[in-house]
């Protein structure tokens, strides 16, 4: 699906009236922007811990580690078009994000307000699936008018699934809602279903519009939004703009990140390009 084209300066003005904010992030010695994290217990086996002289036994729902969760990040050479790794992508932030949900306006009282709330800081913390326990990276891309953010961790199977069904749940639970900014302006989303590959043990995806104003105009900032789960761990996709989201970009960061985190957890290493495990 083609994206309606808007000149880059529209991005550069709302960026400019702050609708859309990011900060320098740390990046490796290459210039990469992964960042990645991990707790200590996510590196080690249990077998090991017990009995440091014994060989670990075969796990059946491996871990991932630091080093696997860096490996199975997807690259520019996995999305569609001109994407170019972002050296900033631990800090993007969404302005238009920011808001307090209208409770008012749900006639289904407060449980579903909370879903929608969680949402919009979600989307604005790049916390999706929660915060991983275990290791994790993310990076991020940007083209002339769009960004994606890449995130892959060990969270979990049992976090995983229960964020995979909030997740499918919220088309149903927000559809159209009214959140209120901090400068008191009124932003409208909408939140619908998106398909997604059949790839991975299980996956999620939504299209979240977002309705505002920026130094006076009105703007309109579109995402997708994609989960996906392999045994234990989970990436997600972030992937839009003022000028709309590109599908193909997404459904080819989840075809490419469900293969290199399914590789890694098998103890593989990812292909280095996409023809190749297409």
């Amino acid at each position: 699906m083609n994206r309606p084209y808007r000149p880059a300066r529209v991005l550069a003005s709302a960026l400019a009236a702050g609708s859309l904010l990011a900060a320098g992030a740390c990046s490796d010695a290459d210039g990469a922007s992964d960042t990645v994290s991990a707790s200590p217990a996510a590196e080690r086996s249990p077998d090991a811990v017990a009995d440091p002289g014994r060989a670990p036994s075969p796990s059946a729902t491996p871990a991932l580690t630091r080093a696997g969760a860096k490996a199975a990040l997807i690259t520019a050479a996995d999305l569609e078009d001109d994407w170019t790794q972002a050296n900033d992508a631990a800090s993007w932030r969404d302005k238009l994000l920011l808001g307090k949900v209208d409770i008012a306006a749900f006639l289904k009282g407060k449980a579903a307000a909370a879903d929608c709330q969680r949402l919009l800081h979600s989307l604005y913390s790049d916390s999706l699936l929660g915060r991983a326990p275990g290791a994790s990276a993310l990076t991020g891309f940007t083209d002339p008018r769009a960004r994606l953010l890449y995130q892959v961790g060990d969270y979990g199977e049992a976090s995983v699934k229960k964020s995979l069904d909030w997740l499918r749940s919220l088309p149903r639970k927000c559809g159209q809602f009214t959140a209120t900014g901090s400068d008191g302006g009124k932003r409208t989303v909408q939140v619908v279903s998106a398909p997604l590959p059949t790839v991975g043990d299980d996956r999620a995806g939504v299209t979240v519009t977002v309705k505002g104003t920026a130094d006076g105009q009105p703007i309109t900032l579109t995402t997708d939004v994609a989960a996906l789960r392999v045994v234990a761990s989970g990436a997600t996709v972030i992937n839009g703009g003022l000028s709309g989201a590109d599908r193909r970009s997404t459904e080819a960061a989840v075809r490419a990140g469900a293969q290199r985190l399914k590789d890694v957890l098998a103890g593989k290493t990812p292909a280095p390009h996409p023809s190749e495990f297409d």
